[in-house]
C-alpha cells in the first residue's frame, strides 16, 4: 500500500513556484529540461554544464563569466574545475538589493528588535572594509570572528568578502582552547569579538577570553570590539600588544560608502569552516566563493522557494553552517531574521512568538527544537498566527515521523516542511526539500538538483532499496577547496575519497523511498538513518541510531536519549541511555515500556541489552549529540577534543559504569 502524503502542493502554489520558472527559463535556452521532479533531477546530474550555467543565468550572477567549457575534469573527484575563467565577488552578489527595505532584522532574547535596511546594510560594510583595507586586509587574508549571531557578524563577513579576503567565525560559547584550535591554525589578521552575549537569562562577560584569545594569535594585525550587550564601559584599547577598536568608531567614521568589489577566482576561498572536533583537532574546510554562492541560490531559491521580499529564520549560531547557509539570503532580496540565544527564554514558544511578529515566510530550526516543542505541549496552530509562513525547516539531526505529525497537527497544516540534510563539508545539502512534491511522512523530499547521489553497499555497489552509505558520484561546485594546510591534499582525499577511489562518501547512513505513479517513480523520498560511523552493529546487523531515537523519545517520561555500541565477547551489544524528564526514575516498568516499543516498532536486534538513566548527554556546541565520545568512554578511550562540547563536563557521566561490567 502506498503511503499518502502528509501535504500535497496546490496547482497554484506549483506554477507560483521558482522551480517551475527555472524550468521555463531553461527551456528558452534551448534546452529540453523535464517538468517532473525525478526526471529534471536525472538530467541535471547527466548535463552538469548546462544545469549549473543555468543556475548562474537565471538568478543573475554578478561577476565576468569567461569562456566554455565550464566544467573541465569532469570525471575526477578531487580535481574537477567549474567554471575555470570566471571572475566572482561574492560580497557583491549578496548586496546587489538596495533601498529602505529591511535586510536584517535582529531579535534577541533580552527583547531586543534592532533594523538594518539594504542601504544601511550597504554603507556599514562599506565603513568596515575600509577599515579591514587600512589595516592590511586584502586578498587571502584571514577575518576570524568570535561573536553571537548578530547583524556585524553578518556586516564583517560582506566587508572581509568584499576585499577577496577569507571569513571565518566561531560563536562565543566556545572555550578557550576550542576556538585556538580552530583560529590558531588558520592564522587571521583580524579578529571582530564581542564583549559579552545573553543565554538563558544569564549575561555572560566574554572581555577576559577575549583577551587570552588574542594573546595565543600571534599574526593579529588588530581587533574589533562588538559592543552587543550595549555596556556603557569603554572596551580595552590595547589587548597584549594589539590596538583594539570600536565597532562604532569604524562604522560612524566620515567620508564615503563605497566598496571596490574584488573579484577572484571562482574556487578562491571564501569560507573556512570547521568539522567537529571531537575526535582530534577540527579540520578546517575551505570553500570557494563561487561554489557556494550558486549552491545556496538553487537551495534557497528552487529548493526552499525563498522570493524576494521574503522573510527567513534560522535559528542557527556563527560556529554552525545553517549561519552560512542563511546569509546566502541577502543574495535573493530576502531579509534574515536574525536571533541569538536560547530557543526557550524568556517563554517556550519564544521563536514562534517572533515567527508571528515578523511574519516570517521560512522558518528552521533543529530536529531536536520540534521535538522539544512537542514534549512542552506547545501548539501554535491555536496560540499564534502563523498566516505567512510557507514553509518550515528542519536539520542538525533526522526528523523523527512523529515529529513531521506534530508540525502538521499542531504548528501548521498547510506548509512544505522540509527536513534537510547535508553539513559543514559541503556546506549545503545532498536531500532536502522542494515546493512542487509532496511530503511523506519521515522522508526528506528529494536529492538536491546536480547531486549525483546514490546510497552503496559495502561492496560500493548502488542500491535501488534497502540501507547503505551515502555518496555523490561525480563532481558538484561547493565540494570543498580542500583543507587549510594540507599541501598535498593527503588529509583532505583521507576523509571524503579513501573508501572509494574518485566518489565522495560523505559519512551518512539511510535509504530511498520510491514513489510511483501510473508505474513510473515521480519521486525519490530520502530517509537519514544517523552518522554511518555510528552505526550498531550487533550480530553483523547495521542499524543507525536514528532508528532507535525515533521510538525511545515517542514515550513522554524520556526528553532524549543516546545509543552506542559495547564491546561484548565477539560482537557489540547495544547500550542505550536515557535522560527523563525531572522527578521521573528508570524503573523496571518504564524500562519494559521502551523495550517493548522499540521492539514492536523495528526489530529484536534494535532492542538494547542496557538501559541506563543518564542525568545529561553530550553534544557539540551546534546541538548534536556525539556518539563517538561516549563509545570511547565506556571503552575506556580518551576523548581529545573536549573543547568541542558544549558540556564536556557530561563525558564524566559515562566513565566507569557498574551496570556496563556485566
Amino acid at each position: 500500500m502506498t503511503a499518502l502524503p502528509l501535504w500535497r502542493p496546490e496547482h497554484e502554489r506549483v506554477q507560483q513556484a521558482r522551480l517551475t520558472d527555472f524550468i521555463t527559463f531553461l527551456k528558452t535556452k534551448k534546452l529540453s529540461p523535464p517538468s517532473h521532479y525525478e526526471a529534471l533531477h536525472t538530467w541535471s546530474v547527466e548535463n552538469k554544464e548546462a544545469f549549473w550555467l543555468g543556475i548562474w543565468e537565471y538568478f543573475q550572477v554578478k561577476g565576468d563569466l569567461g569562456g566554455a567549457p565550464f566544467l573541465r575534469n569532469a570525471d575526477k573527484m578531487p580535481g574537477a574545475q567549474w567554471f575555470p575563467e570566471a571572475k566572482i565577488n561574492f560580497a557583491e552578489n549578496l548586496l546587489k538589493h538596495r533601498g529602505g527595505q529591511p535586510a536584517i532584522i535582529v531579535r534577541g532574547e533580552d527583547g531586543r528588535r534592532e533594523e538594518l535596511s539594504f542601504d544601511e546594510l550597504f554603507r556599514q560594510v562599506a565603513k568596515l572594509a575600509q577599515f579591514l583595507k587600512v589595516n592590511g586586509v586584502g586578498p587571502g587574508d584571514r577575518v576570524a570572528a568570535f561573536i553571537p549571531n548578530c547583524a556585524e557578524a553578518v556586516i564583517g563577513m560582506l566587508a572581509t568578502a568584499s576585499l577577496g579576503g577569507v571569513w571565518s567565525s566561531c560563536s562565543p560559547d566556545f572555550g578557550l582552547n576550542g576556538v585556538i584550535d580552530r583560529f590558531g591554525q588558520i592564522a587571521p589578521k583580524l579578529l571582530i569579538a564581542c564583549r559579552g552575549y545573553n543565554y538563558n537569562g544569564k549575561v555572560i562577560d566574554t572581555t577576559d577570553r577575549v583577551q587570552d584569545i588574542v594573546g595565543k594569535l600571534p599574526a593579529l594585525h588588530g581587533v574589533v570590539w562588538v559592543n552587543y550587550l550595549k555596556n556603557p564601559q569603554a572596551a580595552p584599547t590595547d589587548l597584549s600588544g594589539v590596538t583594539a577598536t570600536s565597532w562604532e568608531d569604524i562604522v560612524d567614521a566620515p567620508g564615503e560608502n563605497a566598496i571596490e568589489f574584488v573579484r577572484r577566482g571562482f574556487a578562491e576561498p571564501l569560507y573556512i569552516m570547521y568539522s567537529s572536533g571531537t575526535t582530534g583537532q577540527p579540520k578546517c574546510i575551505v570553500h570557494g566563493q563561487g561554489g557556494t554562492l550558486l549552491q545556496h541560490l538553487k537551495e534557497l531559491g528552487l529548493h526552499t522557494d525563498l522570493k524576494p521580499g521574503d522573510r527567513i529564520f534560522y535559528y542557527t549560531t556563527c560556529g554552525w553552517m545553517m549561519w552560512n547557509w542563511l546569509v546566502s539570503s541577502l543574495a535573493i532580496g530576502a531579509t534574515l531574521v536574525l536571533y541569538d540565544g536560547s530557543p526557550f527564554h524568556p517563554s517556550p514558544s519564544h521563536l514562534f512568538d517572533i515567527a508571528q511578529e515578523e511574519n516570517i515566510n521560512v522558518f528552521g530550526s533543529s530536529a531536536k527544537f520540534y521535538a522539544a516543542c512537542e514534549k512542552n505541549h506547545l501548539k501554535p496552530a491555536q496560540t499564534h498566527r502563523l498566516d505567512n509562513l510557507k514553509a518550515i525547516l528542519s536539520t542538525g539531526s533526522p526528523l523523527a515521523h512523529e515529529s513531521f505529525d506534530y508540525i502538521y497537527r499542531d504548528v501548521k497544516a498547510g506548509v512544505c516542511l522540509s527536513s534537510i540534510s547535508g553539513g559543514t563539508d559541503i556546506v549545503s545539502c545532498f536531500a532536502l526539500g522542494c515546493p512542487t512534491l509532496p511530503v511523506y511522512r519521515g522522508e526528506l523530499q528529494c536529492i538536491g538538483l546536480g547531486m549525483d547521489v546514490e546510497f552503496v553497499d559495502d561492496s560500493g555497489r548502488s542500491l535501488a532499496q534497502g540501507k547503505g552509505e551515502l555518496v555523490c558520484k561525480s563532481p558538484f561546485p561547493s565540494m570543498p577547496v580542500g583543507f587549510w594546510n594540507d599541501e598535498d591534499g593527503a588529509r583532505f582525499h583521507s576523509a571524503y575519497f579513501s573508501s572509494i577511489d574518485n566518489i565522495w562518501a560523505h559519512g551518512d547512513y539511510g535509504e530511498f523511498i520510491s514513489h510511483a505513479e501510473n508505474g513510473e517513480v515521480v519521486q525519490k523520498g530520502v530517509i537519514i538513518h544517523g552518522r554511518s560511523d555510528a552505526v550498531l552493529n550487533p550480530g553483523g546487523v547495521r542499524i543507525g541510531t536514528a532508528e532507535i531515537y525515533r521510538q525511545v523519545e515517542k514515550i513522554e517520561e524520556v526528553l532524549e536519549s543516546i545509543a552506542v555500541g559495547q564491546a561484548w565477547g565477539d560482537d557489540e551489544r547495544v547500550i542505550l541511555f536515557v535522560k527523563t524528564r525531572p522527578g521521573v526514575d528508570l524503573d523496571d516498568e518504564l524500562c519494559s515500556r521502551i523495550t517493548q516499543t522499540i521492539r514492536k516498532n523495528t526489530t529484536p536486534r534494535h532492542v538494547p541489552a542496557k538501559i541506563i538513566q543518564i542525568a545529561d548527554i553530550p553534544r557539540t556546541i551546534s546541538g548534536k549529540i556525539v556518539e563517538l565520545a561516549v563509545k570511547n568512554v565506556i571503552h575506556g578511550k580518551e576523548v581529545k577534543n573536549k573543547d568541542a562540547l558544549a558540556n564536556p563536563e557530561a563525558l564524566q557521566l559515562f566513565e566507569d559504569l557498574e551496570e556496563l561490567r556485566g
